[in-house]
């Protein structure tokens, strides 16, 4: 299996359960926590770090792009991010199914992009699900927040600091709580 095709047949949103899959599942992610080991050992420059990331990632990442490392990833070249976009220390990017962040997004502390979920009944539990996860621009995500599977976050809305956000959020409200519900839209 190859990459682009791996990336199609996420997009389909149907199971990973082949072996083929998860051979490839697998080497993607020993990959990944190569180049994140590496990335989160010492510290590095803002140009070294972004350097890890355009490797982690498969493309050369926006020169705009500052991560504060810890920086996790489980597969790592599913995540494409837009000009100008911050992410602070320890947040997990689980991007299977594809993490897509906007010009300017902010993501806080400790924050979790969880695009696998596995099926309800026990017999189907060790098979997983993708779906994306989609913020539009200028988002930002508090700390401690957990964005799951198949969520879209509209341009400037605000995810408050611990939120799990199970569902779609409106260009410009707040949300928050767990789970995430509508606080309030914001006045410019």
């Amino acid at each position: 299996m190859t990459l682009d095709e791996f990336k199609e047949y996420v997009k389909t949103r149907q199971p990973l359960d082949t072996d083929e899959i998860h051979r490839f599942m697998d080497e993607m992610s020993c990959e990944a926590r190569r180049v994140t080991s590496a990335l989160n050992a010492a510290y590095h420059t803002p140009d070294e770090v972004r350097g890890y990331l355009s490797e982690l990632f498969g493309y050369t990442v926006p020169s705009t792009l500052r991560v504060f490392p810890p920086f996790y990833s489980d597969f790592g070249k599913n995540i494409t991010v837009g000009e100008g976009v911050f992410i602070n220390a320890c947040c997990h990017f689980q991007d299977h199914g594809g993490v897509v962040l906007g010009d300017g997004c902010q993501i806080g502390h400790n924050v979790v992009f969880a695009t696998l979920n596995h099926g309800l009944a026990p017999e189907k539990r060790k098979s997983t699900i993708p779906a994306p996860i989609v913020l539009g621009k200028n988002v930002w995500v508090g700390s401690n927040s957990t964005i799951l599977p198949g969520v879209t976050i509209g341009d400037n809305a605000v995810v408050a600091a611990g939120a799990v956000v199970t569902r779609d959020v409106e260009a410009g409200s707040i949300v928050g709580g767990v789970p995430a519900r509508f606080i309030k839209t914001i006045d410019e």
